[in-house]
């Protein structure tokens, strides 16, 4: 008697449940209030629980959504996770935009006010000599732009080819009771390197010239490859399973009547770490890639003060246009054996060749005799320019930095925002039910998802888009790692040999895994600190005077300022 009133009893309380008996389904209000400040319409919005067996992500007990609301939400799930990623990585890609931008202006800036100081300075000091001869020196700081902004430039080439010219026209002024030809000219180029009628000087200018703009120009083509990893890989590809695991988390809450109630911290890395999975295994190549930034950052924040290498650049550009004119009379008589004696000049321009020109020797400026006019004030804009970028170098060292792990810890980011998560391990949404959540949370990377509870996820087919960026890391830090040594890797790109813009571009989409590797000399170059000056000495011809002021100023503004390299 008793069971049968048992089993009564109970066939009652389902019979009510079934058919609105005694007891009510609970109130939907908390849920509707919840969705429409989401900004979605209540037209679909059930007023109290109903069933539901129409669900395919949440629970299909008794539940506040309908079909139409779990898509909504589901699309929202996926939205907002697009965004908390783009806003979780917000610091770290406008470190790298900001940067790049910075270094970039900063050296042009430099360039560009090295090559108007050099012009200023040489039409108000030697008018129409300099002028007559000025494109040798403009070429030099246009192929060094070029350069620096991804041109196909060969540097060592390039300098040699500049001081190839700078012989041609001092030996046309050393000899100007003689007439060349330009097959002529041509011979006498062919003869630099045996002649060193420079002396060891544009061996020594080539290794540092070369070794600060390969780092230069790889370290602003490595912000802007570190910029566009971040702002692709930031852009994330949401799969069903990833989607299907967020609504879960973040909305299946609604439908179970309790939309004020966050996940738990540890479901919320399960899920995250599973929707980037990908993107976890980008962060060993991407710190490869950081550290191979500051070996070459450290490298441009060396010691490079103005107005100490001023003195040792002087005396080396003097130094080289001495030996010029103290060899003259070998080298010309080498020439002369090796390429032919010259047919003599005009009677008007051999008699005044020497004796007018050439009436003494270099002399470089003392400090007191450097000069206050408006070449003065760009050497003074130089060194600010130069200070801003050094204090730009060690900025960007520090952010570089903190950004290290920075994909593999981008879930831990994510799920301590309490605007996501719950901070109560016992009071938080488990994706069940509320209360604690007992799965052990996963680790890092696609193999690792294996055993997700919450995410299904394929580790046999790889983000081929994720890869794509790993090998664009890969090669950017090859690159990097060969400035760091001061040589220089040129990647082909189909496109354009240069970056197209003006600004210090390099290598970015249009990379291949093509490259010519270009090895430069090395030799550990010190400054020369002596205190043995140019000295005074017996009038040789006073051309040369212009030539070796050109020089010595041209390396001054241009390379004492980026191109002096203190290598340890």
């Amino acid at each position: 008697m008793f069971r049968v009133q048992v089993v009564f009893c109970t066939l009652s309380v389902l019979l009510s449940f079934s058919f609105g008996g005694d007891v009510k389904s609970r109130s939907c209000n908390d849920v509707r209030q919840a969705y429409t400040a989401k900004g979605f319409s209540l037209t679909s919005v059930p007023h109290q629980e109903i069933s539901g067996e129409h669900l395919r992500v949440c629970s299909q007990g008794y539940t506040c959504c309908t079909s139409e609301m779990e898509d909504k939400l589901n699309l929202q799930s996926k939205l907002e996770f697009e965004n908390l990623v783009e806003e979780t990585s917000q610091n770290l890609r406008t470190t790298f935009v900001s940067r790049h931008k910075k270094f970039d202006e900063f050296f042009l800036e430099l360039l560009d006010n090295s090559q108007r100081s050099l012009n200023d300075m040489f039409v108000r000091t030697y008018g129409k000599l300099y002028t007559q001869n000025s494109e040798v020196f403009q070429d030099l700081f246009t192929e060094l732009k070029r350069y620096y902004t991804g041109g196909n430039v060969n540097l060592q080439e390039m300098l040699n080819d500049f001081w190839s010219r700078l012989l041609e026209r001092m030996f046309q002024l050393l000899n100007s009771q003689y007439t060349f030809t330009d097959d002529y000219l041509e011979c006498i180029s062919k003869y630099t390197d045996q002649l060193k009628p420079f002396g060891d000087v544009p061996r020594k200018l080539k290794a540092q010239v070369t070794r600060a703009f390969i780092a230069a120009r790889t370290f602003v083509q490595g912000l802007m490859v570190g910029r566009e990893v971040a702002n692709r890989v930031a852009k994330v590809n949401v799969l069903p399973g990833c989607s299907k695991a967020l609504t879960r988390m973040l909305y299946c809450p609604y439908c179970g009547g309790m939309p004020d109630l966050k996940p738990c911290a540890n479901y919320c890395q399960n899920v995250i770490k599973g929707c980037l999975a990908n993107q976890a295994d980008l962060d060993p190549e991407w710190n490869l890639f950081i550290d191979a930034m500051l070996l070459v950052a450290e490298r441009l924040e060396g010691p490079f003060n103005i107005e100490a290498v001023m003195e040792p650049i002087d005396v080396k550009i003097s130094e080289a246009i001495m030996t010029m004119q103290d060899n003259s009379m070998q080298v010309s008589a080498k020439v002369f054996q090796g390429c032919g004696h010259p047919k003599p000049a005009g009677m008007g321009r051999s008699a005044r060749g020497i004796t007018d020109t050439f009436n003494a020797r270099f002399r470089p400026y003392s400090p007191e005799e450097r000069p206050t006019t408006a070449a003065g004030t760009s050497l003074d804009r130089l060194r600010i320019v130069w200070r801003t970028m050094q204090h730009s170098v060690v900025d960007i060292k520090e952010r570089l930095k903190e950004s290290k792990k920075f994909w593999s810890s981008l879930p831990d980011s994510i799920c301590t925002d309490e605007r996501v998560v719950s901070t109560d391990s016992e009071q938080c949404w488990n994706s069940h039910t509320k209360g604690r959540y007992f799965p052990e949370v996963v680790k890092d990377g696609l193999t690792n998802q294996l055993h997700n509870p919450e995410v299904e996820v394929d580790i046999t087919r790889p983000d081929t888009f994720i890869r794509q960026q790993i090998m664009t890391l890969r090669m950017m830090t090859t690159k990097l790692r060969n400035a760091y040594n001061g040589n220089d890797i040129y990647f082909q790109d189909s496109s354009d040999e240069g970056s197209g813009s003006g600004s210090g571009s390099g290598c970015t989409e249009g990379c291949t895994t093509e490259f010519d590797f270009v090895g430069t000399e090395t030799p550990v170059v010190a400054a020369d600190r002596s205190d043995g000056r140019a000295a005074t000495a017996p009038a040789s011809g006073a051309s040369a005077s212009w030539l070796a002021a050109s020089s010595t100023l041209l390396t001054s503004l241009a390379l004492q300022l980026v191109l002096h390299w203190q290598w340890r």
